[in-house]
């Protein structure tokens, strides 16, 4: 068998991000899915490293997957990674595992060690709708709940994303948290995510005051480049600490291993290299009783399957995301969406990832730039 072409398709959800899909073919018919990680005014990009990875590609196996993704890194890459870089090689990855899945007859998780688990759990995000009041956000959280999770995750902090905020900012954050905390009950898990926005000494002093309403975790309270700095946040607070997400390739979490750094892990399957990757990344983290808990802001469709594959194989998979503001697109697009039931996702066990796509509902929702930011705006919004 070998590869014959390589598709990306950028589609633009009415919300959010542009999303990127892309599809390899064969010579056998056979044909595999893989979604690779954007943000906002950096999705060409990751498609223009596929259209030169390209002919990197046509007349392989398929099935060799450990040795393309090497080649890649080596001869392609020169062996300098980048985010751009490691979301284009993380969605052709996705591709190959389901094609080999298909051609082996097998799910993907059979072919990477078998089950674990016979159910994902799975956390709601893209709930929250920006910088709400705390009314706001409890009536919101309570909707959540009402639907089914068990979980749910929000940035509290209000305004734009600066190192340095006022004590007002720091107030608003921690009554963001109690107002979701009384909306849900104690029984919910309340996820607070910091989006590697704040010094540590902010970050230090909003988690020893949302402590007392239990936050299930504290997601990325500073930059995971600095990982002495994240470490020595988790050494003053009382919450477990989660990074990852911004981190690509087991290279780069070894530090946060050997400085202890973290509790729970959070890389992307989408961008972190893949789903061998992650599965490697997670076998790391076993001996220092680390967690994983697999980023998804990407679709709830391919993305999605290849965090459930992964999720499944791993023992120390503890909660995954899931994008509730694009479950409506995924169920239009994908021709066997996932189905949330009280707050978990139970595992295909169709041959590759378990799901597959339907290109003319993609060709609905066509790419959409998105506009200039002048000057005079950022000054506008900054402090």
């Amino acid at each position: 068998m070998q590869i014959t072409d390589i598709k990306t398709f950028l589609i633009h959800p009415g919300r959010a991000k542009n999303l990127c899909f892309v599809k390899i073919e064969t010579d056998e018919g056979i044909y595999g899915w893989g979604e690779c990680y954007t943000q906002s005014d950096r999705d060409l990009q990751i498609t223009a490293h596929i259209d030169q990875i390209r002919r990197y590609l046509i007349g392989r196996d398929p099935t060799n997957i450990k040795h393309f993704m090497q080649m890649a890194f080596d001869d392609f890459a020169g062996r300098r990674g980048a985010m751009d870089y490691y979301c284009a090689i993380s969605g052709l990855e996705h591709a190959m595992w389901d094609i080999a899945g298909k051609a082996y007859g097998a799910p993907v998780h059979k072919l990477i060690g078998g089950a674990c688990r016979d159910k994902i759990r799975v956390y709601a995000n893209g709930w929250s709708g920006g910088n709400p009041t705390p009314d706001a956000l409890a009536e919101r959280a309570s909707e959540v709940i009402e639907a089914g999770f068990t979980a749910l995750k929000f940035d509290p902090i209000p305004g734009p994303w600066r190192t340095y905020v006022s004590k007002d900012v720091e107030r608003a954050a921690v009554e963001n948290v109690r107002a979701v905390r009384e909306a849900v009950g104690p029984d919910v898990d309340i996820l607070v995510e910091m989006h590697r926005r704040l010094a540590p000494m902010h970050a230090v002093r909003i988690a020893h005051d949302i402590e007392q309403f239990r936050p299930f975790w504290y997601e990325e309270p500073v930059l995971a480049e600095n990982i002495p700095a994240l470490a020595s946040v988790r050494q003053k607070i009382n919450i477990p600490v989660v990074t990852g997400e911004e981190l690509y390739t087991k290279f780069e979490f070894r530090e946060v291993f050997e400085k202890q750094a973290a509790d729970i892990l959070n890389p992307d399957v989408c961008n972190v290299g893949g789903i061998l990757e992650l599965k490697e990344i997670a076998a790391m983290a076993e001996p220092y009783f680390v967690v994983i808990s697999p980023h998804n802001f990407n679709s709830t469709t391919v993305g999605l399957a290849a965090t459930i594959q992964v999720s499944a194989a791993i023992p120390n998979f503890l909660i995954t995301e899931y994008f509730v503001n694009l479950e409506e697109l995924g169920k239009d697009i994908a021709k066997t969406p996932f189905e949330v039931r009280d707050g978990y996702i139970q595992l295909p066990d169709a041959p590759g990832l378990g799901i597959d796509l339907d290109e003319e509902r993609l060709a609905a929702y066509p790419y959409k730039p998105f506009p200039a930011r002048s000057p005079a705006q950022y000054w506008e919004e900054g402090p």
